[in-house]
């Protein structure tokens, strides 16, 4: 196959491709109605195959809008409202999987609740695809592990993505983010559409986002064992002209700008304001971590900040001989800058996940070329530099730096096997602020990539939510994988690995048990209280930190706007 590792475009080209034929995904006539064909945008079926002119049956969101969400009432409860024989008088659509509203089996329609919380979009999301999945047991279908379903019910997750010629590489990212729960329960259950930022002329228009969220709800909604993403491949492929063709390219990079894309499309800031980031002189590492994220919720909110976004601290030290023959004028500069994925190095030293962590995290000396320009000495002087983690984020992707240029400027690829914990990768060590949720990880979903530079194949595992269980997906094909047999959490193949971040819960049936769930706090410049560093608990605290650090007072807690915490079961 293709060349794994093509250089992307200039940043200028990319962005000026991106304000391209922006309005190829038109809005629904009826902002209510978000229902949309199952043969997909590009006329074929949810399987791949070509259009029979056969009748599709729709497939509908699991709820319509932001603030509010849909919860079952009784079926006597609309009967008695219709004031007729049949179930009526709803708005919405079902979620088990009967067609529009009204059409379940014995159940109640749909009645729209306010939602204050993210948590609510995932009860409804994990409702509906439960309904869908009973729907298909009793009516004798199965998923059977191949990503099969034989009576039209969803397979929940369970679906290959046809390859369309060397587009393997997509076809694994994509997998993995599917089953990343908080944000296919976004895309499934939240109105998406009210968040899209039109005038941001770093996104897209909403166009990408609209056509992965029409990916999304094919691999949980639709039917048949596999589907063929050509129609996202091509609104992709008009945005970033480095996926034009089918050829080969890198699973990582994919992922990153389909990630920023998403970001940009969803910002909810629509007005940027103009921040000067600080340098800090590490007296004060707190105060000054949660300025600087401070800073970025001003110019960066949506739910992949939410979701995947924590913080570095980057610090530096003068190197310079003095005249008096000290080492150093003293001058210690440290930056925190967000990250939405860590990509560590892979050496021949390194035999677990840890290890290429901490070879992250070592000291560096920078010279010659690399050298840094001192403020204080006013000129490029060697210096130190070392990065720490110091924020982590609910959902934490690790990429593996397996492909690198050698010295006659030949690509290569790092086939060293790597050990990766598949339950309670433990960060504390690591992590350097003294604040936030302990940093304790569970693995849900994996890529991978067999072969070399020049010719390779990507494949993915992935935890299904609902069963627990693991999947291989290659391509079209998605089958129960054994993780002992295939040697998961171990192995030279790893690339990308996706981990929750879970927490210590009360149980909601309240008998005092902890579960573990991942938590989502949706971020906001207003709500110190939901940002990772601090605890609920410490928000009165933080509000006269903030003001100390001259970021601004914080409004009033508890004010207007909504407080978003997104509880998810891991896996």
């Amino acid at each position: 196959m293709g060349n794994c590792l093509a250089p992307p475009p200039a940043q200028s080209d990319r962005r000026r491709r991106q304000r391209r034929n922006l309005d190829h995904l038109s809005e629904p006539s009826d902002p209510c109605d978000r229902r949309w064909s199952d043969r997909g945008p590009d006329g074929r079926g949810s399987d791949g195959g070509e259009n029979d002119g056969s009748r599709h049956r729709v497939l509908p969101s699991m709820a319509r809008v932001g603030s509010r969400v849909f919860k079952e009432s009784s079926r006597e409860a609309d009967l008695l409202a219709a004031g007729k024989g049949g179930a009526g008088g709803s708005v919405g659509t079902t979620t088990n999987g009967g067609g529009a509203a009204g059409g379940g089996r014995g159940r109640g329609a749909l009645k729209e609740h306010k939602a204050s919380t993210y948590e609510h979009v995932h009860e409804i999301v994990e409702r509906g695809i439960e309904g869908r999945r009973a729907s298909n047991e009793n009516g004798g279908g199965t998923c059977d592990g191949a990503g099969g379903g034989n009576n039209g019910d969803a397979c929940s997750g369970r679906v290959g993505l046809t390859n369309l010629g060397n587009t393997c590489f997509m076809n694994s990212s994509l997998q993995c983010l599917s089953n990343t729960v908080p944000l296919t329960d976004y895309f499934l259950g939240y109105d998406y559409r009210a968040e899209i930022n039109r005038e941001n002329f770093l996104g897209t228009g909403g166009a990408l986002v609209t056509s992965y969220a029409e990916l999304t709800k094919h691999l949980w909604l639709g039917s048949g064992p596999s589907h063929d993403p050509r129609a996202f491949k091509a609104d992709l492929s008009k945005f970033a002209p480095q996926f034009e063709g089918y050829e080969q390219q890198d699973a990582q990079e994919l992922l990153a700008f389909l990630l920023d894309g998403i970001h940009e499309d969803l910002n909810r800031v629509k007005v940027k304001p103009y921040v000067e980031d600080e340098d800090c002189d590490g007296a004060d590492d707190e105060g000054d971590a949660v300025a600087a994220w401070s800073h970025y919720l001003r110019r960066n909110q949506s739910i992949v900040v939410d979701l995947f976004q924590g913080q570095l601290r980057n610090t530096m030290r003068c190197r310079r001989r003095m005249p008096d023959g000290r080492v150093g004028c003293g001058r210690v500069s440290v930056r925190f800058d967000p990250f939405m994925y860590l990509s560590l190095p892979v050496s021949d030293r390194c035999e677990t996940l840890d290890d290429c962590l901490e070879l992250f995290c070592e000291e560096e000396l920078l010279a010659g070329d690399d050298r840094w320009r001192c403020p204080s000495c006013e000129e490029r002087v060697e210096a130190t530099k070392k990065i720490d983690l110091f924020m982590l984020p609910p959902i934490l992707i690790v990429h593996l730096k397996r492909f690198e240029f050698g010295t006659s400027g030949l690509r290569s690829k790092i086939d060293r096997p790597v050990t990766y914990p598949l339950v309670d990768w433990d960060l504390s060590r690591a992590k350097k602020s003294r604040r936030g949720i302990d940093p304790l990880y569970d693995l849900y979903a994996v890529s991978h990539h067999q072969g070399n530079v020049g010719f390779g194949h990507y494949t993915a595992h992935a935890k299904n939510r609902f069963d627990g269980e693991w999947y291989r997906y290659n391509d079209a094909r998605c089958s129960r994988a054994d993780p002992d047999r295939e040697d998961l959490g171990r192995g030279a193949s790893a690339y990308c690995l996706f981990y929750n971040r879970v927490e210590r819960v009360p149980s909601r049936n309240g008998d005092g048990v902890e579960e573990k769930k991942t938590v989502v706090r949706r971020q906001s410049a207003g709500r110190p209280e939901l940002w990772p560093h601090l605890q609920r608990a410490k928000a009165k605290e933080w509000k006269s930190a903030r003001t100390s650090t001259g970021a601004g007072a914080a409004p009033p807690l508890g004010g207007s706007e909504v407080t978003d915490s997104f509880l998810l079961a891991p896996g």
